[in-house]
C-alpha cells in the first residue's frame, strides 16, 4: 500500500508514540477489506507499540477500524481506507492516540475537555476533498481529549448506497447524534463555537478588551498574512482578525505557480502562511466576520458580526473573495443537494451520474476534465459563444468521450424534486429557445465576488464591488489600506495577493511615520 518514501516518513512519525495503540479492524472478506488490512499491517510493522486485531463483529460499516489505547477511553473510527488527503488524518490520529501532545492552545484544550454530554459525530468525506481532513482531524483530536466525543469518518465513495440513501451531495457533511450538524470546512474552534453556545460572547468580550493596534489586518489569506508579517517586522503592534486564517487558499487544490515552490496543495500553503505569521508576535483572532468600518480621528474601528469591536491606528483590508452564484431560481434551495462549488471535494459522490459544469474558464474546464474521470457524463455550459479557458485545457476537454460543451447557454433555473437536483433549464442565447438537461449535480465555476459588502458607504468601491486602491495600497479613507482579491488589482493570483499585502503594510507604516512626525 505504501511506497518506500511514505513508509519511511510514517516510521519516523511512529517513533514519537509514547503509549500502546490498539487497532481493531472490522472486515467482511471483500477486496476493500483486504486493501485496508494491507495498510494496517504495514502500520503495525512500523512500531512495537502498535497491535492489530481483526474481527468480524456486526459493526455497521465494513471495512472499518478503530483506534484506541489500553486504559484510555477513545472512540475514533475510520470507515474505509484513509489514503489520499486522509492519510495525514490517519497519521495524526495514530500520534495523538499514541500519546503525542495535541497542538492546540491550552485554553482550547481545556474547553474541549470541559464539554459535557454525549456527542456521536459521523463525518462523510471523500479522499479527494481538501476540506475534509481538517474536519476529520479536528473531531479526532476532540475525541482523544474528551471520552464523551465519539467520531466515525466515512469515505462516501466506498459507501455509496448509504450516501444515496441520506442524499449527501457535498462533503464534508457532519452528523451529530443522527442529525445534520454542518457542512464544509470546520476546525476545533468552529466546533466549540457551535457546541459551547456561550463561547462566541466570551470571545467577543475578550476582543473588546484589547487595546489599539498599530496595524489591524482584516482577513487572513495570503494578502493578510503578508501584510501582518511585513508590519510586525517594522516593530509595530499587529492584529489579524479573520473568518478563517488561510482564506480561499484553503479551498484550492494543486498550486503549481507559486514562485520557488514547484508544487503544493492549498491547505499546505495556508498552514505554512499561518505558521510563518505565528512565528512573530502577531495577535491572530479567528471566527471574526467584519460587518462595519468606522473611521475617526483617533483611529479606525472595525465592528464584527460577533459583537466584537477592534481598533487600529491603521487598517489593512484583505477580506478576499467568494464563489460567484448563478443567481437563478432553485440555486439556493438545492445548494449542497446537487448544487456545489468544489469538484475535487464532491465529485466522488456523483460517481456514475450525469452532471453539469457552469463556466468555460480555466476553473470550469479543469472541473469538467476532473469530473469526466468519475461521473457518467459531463455537460459544460458556457454563457459566451466560446470558452475562455487556455487552449491546452480546451483540447484536453474536447478529447474526452463523455463530455459535451454547450456555448451561448444561459442557465435559467435549477430543477429538483424537493429533495435533490434533477436537472437544469437554460436558454440558447442565439435562438432564444428554452431547453433543459437531466443532471443530478451542478458544479458552479463562474468566477469570484469580493467580500466587500460591509464597506459600502465608507470605502470607495468600483462597479464590481472591489476596493479601489492606489499604488501604495491606500484607499480613499486615511489610514485604511487594502490588498488581495478584494481590491481592483488586475490579476487575482496568490503571488499577486502576497505582494499587495506587503505593499499595503509598508503603506500603512509610512502613514504612521508621517502621522507621528514632529510638526515644523
Amino acid at each position: 500500500m505504501l511506497d518506500a518514501a511514505l513508509k519511511s516518513q510514517l516510521q519516523t512519525y511512529m517513533e514519537k508514540i509514547v503509549r500502546p495503540i490498539e487497532i481493531v479492524a472490522s472486515v467482511d472478506g471483500s477486496e476493500k477489506s483486504n486493501e485496508m488490512l494491507a495498510l494496517l499491517s504495514e502500520v503495525e510493522s512500523l512500531s512495537d507499540q502498535v497491535t492489530l486485531k481483526i474481527v468480524t463483529n456486526d459493526v455497521q460499516h465494513k471495512p472499518s477500524f478503530s483506534l484506541n489505547s489500553p486504559g484510555e477511553k477513545i472512540s475514533l473510527r475510520f470507515a474505509g481506507i484513509p489514503m489520499g488527503h486522509e492519510f495525514t488524518s490517519l497519521v495524526l490520529a495514530l500520534l495523538q492516540v499514541g500519546g503525542y501532545p495535541v497542538k492546540l492552545d491550552p485554553s482550547v484544550v481545556e474547553q474541549v475537555k470541559a464539554i459535557k454530554g454525549k456527542y456521536n459525530f459521523t463525518v462523510y468525506m471523500s479522499l479527494s476533498c481538501q476540506n475534509c481532513p481538517e474536519v476529520v482531524q479536528s473531531l479526532n483530536t476532540m475525541a482523544v481529549l474528551n471520552p464523551s466525543i465519539h467520531v466515525e469518518s466515512i469515505d462516501g465513495a466506498l459507501f455509496q448506497d448509504e450516501v444515496d440513501r441520506l442524499q449527501i451531495m457535498a462533503v464534508p457533511t457532519i452528523y451529530l447524534n443522527g442529525e445534520v450538524f454542518g457542512q464544509g470546512r470546520m476546525g476545533v474552534e468552529e466546533f466549540l463555537a457551535k457546541l459551547d453556545t456561550g463561547s462566541a460572547q466570551r470571545e467577543a468580550e475578550k476582543l473588546n478588551a484589547k487595546g489599539v493596534f498599530d496595524v489591524l489586518v482584516v482577513g487572513g489569506g495570503p494578502a493578510g498574512a503578508a501584510a501582518s508579517i511585513y508590519a510586525v517586522r517594522k516593530g509595530l503592534n499587529v492584529g489579524v482578525a479573520a473568518q478563517r486564517f488561510g482564506g480561499q487558499v484553503l479551498d484550492t487544490l494543486s498550486i503549481e505557480n507559486f514562485i520557488s515552490v514547484q508544487e503544493t496543495q492549498g491547505p499546505e500553503l495556508a498552514a505554512a502562511l499561518e505558521a510563518h505569521t505565528r512565528s512573530y508576535d502577531v495577535d491572530i483572532m479567528n471566527l471574526q466576520t467584519a460587518s462595519k468600518l468606522v473611521p475617526a480621528d483617533d483611529g479606525i474601528t472595525i465592528e464584527f458580526e460577533s459583537g466584537a469591536k477592534l481598533k487600529g491606528r491603521t487598517v489593512v483590508i484583505s477580506t478576499g473573495a467568494r464563489w460567484r452564484d448563478m443567481n437563478v431560481p432553485g440555486e439556493k434551495e438545492y445548494r449542497t443537494r446537487g448544487v456545489t462549488y468544489c469538484p475535487h471535494c464532491d465529485g466522488p459522490l456523483f460517481k456514475g451520474k450525469n452532471v453539469a459544469v457552469i463556466g468555460g474558464g480555466n476553473s470550469g474546464v479543469e472541473a469538467a476534465i476532473d469530473l469526466a474521470g468519475v461521473v457518467e457524463h459531463v455537460t459544460l455550459l458556457e454563457f459566451s459563444e466560446e470558452m475562455r479557458a487556455d487552449a491546452v485545457l480546451q483540447r484536453k476537454l474536447r478529447s474526452l468521450p463523455n463530455v459535451a460543451v454547450l456555448t451561448n447557454a444561459q442557465t435559467t433555473e435549477v430543477v429538483g424534486n424537493g429533495k435533490k437536483v434533477t436537472g437544469l433549464n437554460y436558454k440558447d442565447r442565439v435562438t432564444g429557445e428554452a431547453k433543459s438537461i437531466d443532471v443530478e449535480g451542478i458544479f458552479v465555476q463562474i468566477g469570484l465576488l469580493p467580500n466587500t459588502d460591509w464597506l459600502k458607504g465608507t470605502v470607495d468601491l468600483n462597479w464590481r464591488g472591489e476596493v479601489v486602491v492606489g499604488k501604495h495600497g491606500e484607499t480613499n479613507v486615511p489610514g485604511v489600506y487594502a490588498a488581495g482579491d478584494c481590491t481592483d488589482t488586475a490579476y487575482k493570483q496568490i503571488v499577486v495577493a502576497i505582494g499587495s499585502g506587503a505593499t499595503a503594510a509598508l503603506g500603512a507604516f509610512d502613514h504612521l511615520i508621517r502621522a507621528t512626525a514632529p510638526k515644523e
